[in-house]
C-alpha cells in the first residue's frame, strides 16, 4: 500500500503511534524490540521494510524541524539563552524517541566493553539496567550534545536551528546505512533481524549525497542573502558523524556478528553528536 514505508518509518523512529490497518493486524515482536517505543510488526513485507528504512533521513528532517523550532522559541521570544534552549531541544528529541535511542547507546556501550564473547554481550545488551559505562557515555553524550548545539546557535545567523536539523538528518541516515545489504543482524529475532540487509546500497549513497549538497546550498544561500557564511563546517559535519558511525557500526558487527535495535540507537546518537560537534566549529558571528 502506498505510504506504508512512510508510515512504518514514523512508526519505528518516533513516539507518533502512526499506524494502518495492515500494521495493526500483523504480529509484533516481542517487548524490547522497538526502535522508539512503538511496537514492530514482524510479518511485514520486505519491499515495506525497505521502504521505511529509505525513509529515516525524511523522518530525521522531520524530527529536526520540530527541535529547531523549540530551539529558536526557546531562545529569543522566551530569552531563556542558548545553553537553556539547547537543553530543550534536545529534550524534545530525546521525548520524540522515547528515549530509546539512547538506551541503545549505553546498552552497546555496556555490550562492547564486557570484553566477552558476543553472545555474552548481546545477553549484557538485552537488560533492563545499565551499567556504570553505559551510564558514563549516556551522560557525555548528552553533555557534548547540548553544549555544542549551544555553541552554534550562539554563534547566530541560524547556525544553531541548521546545525540541530542537519545532525538529526545525518542520524537518521545513519541508520539507512547500517540497514544496508551486507550487514546482517546479530541475533534471528528482534528488529535487527527486520531491517537487516533490507535497503539497497545506493539508496544511502543518493541520500547522503542530497544531504550533503542541501547542506552546502544552505550554506551558500546564507552567504548571498545575509553576507554572513551560514558556517562552512556544515557539509563536512554531515560527512564526520556518517563516518563515526560507519566506524562504530564495523566495530559492532565484528564484536557482536550484526546489528540489533541497540546498534541501531546508538549509531543515531553517535552521527548526531559527531555532527553537532563538527557544525558548531562554524566561525562565530
Amino acid at each position: 500500500m502506498k505510504g506504508t514505508g512512510l508510515r512504518l518509518s514514523v512508526t519505528l523512529l518516533t513516539v507518533i503511534p502512526w499506524r494502518d490497518a495492515q500494521a495493526a493486524e500483523a504480529p509484533v515482536a516481542e517487548t524490547g524490540t522497538e526502535l522508539a517505543g512503538n511496537p514492530v510488526p514482524t510479518a511485514l513485507p520486505r519491499a515495506t521494510v525497505a521502504a521505511a528504512m529509505a525513509w529515516a533521513p525524511a523522518v530525521g528532517l522531520l524530527l529536526g524541524v520540530i527541535a529547531s523550532a523549540v530551539l529558536l522559541v526557546a531562545d529569543h521570544p522566551l530569552g531563556a539563552g542558548p545553553l537553556t534552549a539547547a537543553g530543550l531541544a534536545i529534550g524534545v528529541l530525546a521525548l520524540l524517541s522515547r528515549g530509546l535511542h539512547l538506551d541503545g547507546l549505553a546498552d552497546l556501550a555496556d555490550g562492547l566493553a564486557s570484553g566477552k564473547p558476543a553472545p555474552a554481550a548481546l545477553d549484557i545488551m538485552r537488560r533492563s539496567d545499565i551499567g556504570p559505562l553505559g551510564t558514563v557515555t549516556l551522560i557525555l553524550t548528552l553533555l557534548v550534545q547540548v553544549a555544542a548545539l549551544s555553541q552554534a546557535e550562539s554563534a547566530g545567523d541560524g547556525q544553531g536551528p541548521a546545525a540541530l536539523i542537519a545532525a538529526v538528518v545525518t542520524g537518521r541516515l545513519a541508520l539507512t546505512w547500517a540497514c544496508r545489504r551486507g550487514v546482517p543482524a546479530a541475533r534471528p529475532d528482534g528488529l535487527g533481524a527486520l531491517v537487516a540487509e533490507s535497503v539497497r546500497p545506493a539508496i544511502p549513497a543518493a541520500a547522503t549525497v542530497a544531504t550533503v549538497a542541501a547542506a552546502t546550498a544552505a550554506v551558500a544561500i546564507s552567504a548571498a542573502v545575509i553576507g554572513e557564511p551560514l558556517g562552512w563546517t556544515l557539509p563536512l559535519a554531515v560527512l564526520a558523524g556518517l563516518a563515526a558511525a560507519f566506524a562504530v557500526q564495523r566495530h559492532a558487527v565484528r564484536r557482536l556478528g550484526g546489528i540489533t535495535g541497540d546498534v541501531l540507537g546508538a549509531l543515531a546518537e553517535i552521527a548526531t553528536t559527531v555532527t553537532l560537534v563538527v557544525a558548531a566549529m562554524g566561525p562565530a558571528a
